[in-house]
């Protein structure tokens, strides 16, 4: 049974490893230099009640976290969140990224959110249609915005308006 409960301190080992087996083997993220634990706890620290993270367990396992980030410092976008979402490599195709991207955006709606944003990279079929299940729509494409593993990548932005 898969338990979505929100993350603690110490669940930051799991998150960091779940987090930098991405970094090194896929173009899920961006980042291309493995977290520690350090900077995974300063950046769990850094949510408050508004920008939740979670995890999800599963036989006292930690096997996926999500999270609603703040989109921008300024003011206006204070409505707006930017969803991340990851699940151990050994845990997909499970409903383990559909069960916490549920309970993320009810928790979006919850705290008051109007808008939550995605950003996927083109080839990630199965986070669009993920996103797309719970009300998200594509609203632009930025082309060969980021370059990772020597290849120039486009990037579709997705939202979903409460």
């Amino acid at each position: 049974m898969i338990t979505i409960r929100p993350a603690t301190p110490e669940d930051v080992p799991a998150i960091t490893e779940i987090y930098n087996e991405a970094i090194r083997n896929s173009n899920a993220t961006f980042d291309t230099e493995p977290k520690t634990e350090v900077d995974r706890l300063n950046w769990l620290q850094q949510h408050d009640e508004m920008h939740p993270v979670i995890v999800a367990e599963l036989n006292g396992d930690i096997v996926g976290w999500a999270s609603l980030s703040r989109w921008s410092e300024r003011a206006a976008y204070d409505t707006t969140a930017e969803v991340s979402l990851y699940v151990h490599k050994g845990a997909r195709d499970k409903g383990i990224g559909k069960k916490l991207l549920e309970v993320l955006t009810l928790e979006g709606g919850r705290v008051g959110l109007h808008s939550l944003i995605a950003r996927i990279t083109e080839g990630n079929d199965k986070s669009f249609y993920l996103h797309e299940l719970f009300g998200f729509e594509t609203v632009g494409t930025l082309k060969e915005i980021g370059k990772k593993f020597g290849q120039y990548l486009d990037v579709r932005i997705l939202q979903k308006i409460y």
